[in-house]
């Protein structure tokens, strides 16, 4: 093997790494949420948490050709959590923090919603890295005012797209997603007993 074709290898081996590693950025917010009906909502305020640093976690999970992507789970899903909470209560804040006592008591809310997010994507084509399947679960746990553990309110969803959908669009399936945890997540909320 002549020197050059011996460097060429080990070049094209890097260059193969850098473009498989590279994770393409994509975005989950929902298409849409669930709608707020003010003659049937519950009396009650409540909170969640979520901070700047919250909103700045981001993820990269699996795309479609051995690519990856990566996206900002709480900073797009937080309007999912915060419209299914606004269509149940009669007004909804958001807090830094579950033991924020001084913010939690100006607000009078009942109940505040720590949530936690884990997403899955996949994609079983070759060519192409938009995922085609994307998972949420959504686990809130909800205390009252004083910080005392009230109940654990969980939501799933799934979301799915096709190559043919997604056109500038790649997020498509999470997208869909979080529609479905915000209507999910509204659902249980609804369901809970002591959340009433």
């Amino acid at each position: 093997m002549s020197p050059q074709k011996f460097w060429r290898l080990p070049l094209a081996a890097t260059l193969l790494a850098l473009l498989t590693a590279c994770a393409h950025p994509i975005g989950i917010s929902p298409l849409e949420t669930p709608v707020r009906n003010e003659a049937g909502l519950n009396p009650k305020k409540v909170a969640y948490v979520m901070t700047d640093a919250d909103r700045g976690k981001e993820v990269t999970t699996a795309g479609g050709g051995g690519d990856k992507v990566s996206y900002f789970p709480y900073r797009d899903l937080e309007k999912s959590i915060r419209d299914a909470l606004r269509a149940v209560y009669s007004d909804v804040f958001v807090v830094k923090s579950a033991s924020d006592r001084e913010a939690i008591a100006s607000f009078g809310v009942s109940y505040v919603f720590s949530p936690s997010i884990t997403t899955t994507t996949e994609s079983p084509s070759l060519l192409t890295w938009p995922p085609t399947k994307f998972g949420i679960d959504l686990t809130c746990e909800v205390s009252d005012p004083e910080g005392k553990a009230v109940t654990t309110v969980k939501a799933q969803s799934n979301g799915t797209a096709e190559f043919s959908e997604f056109k500038s669009d790649f997020g498509l399936a999470g997208r869909r997603a979080a529609s479905q945890l915000s209507e999910q997540f509204k659902q249980q909320v609804q369901a809970n007993a002591r959340l009433r």
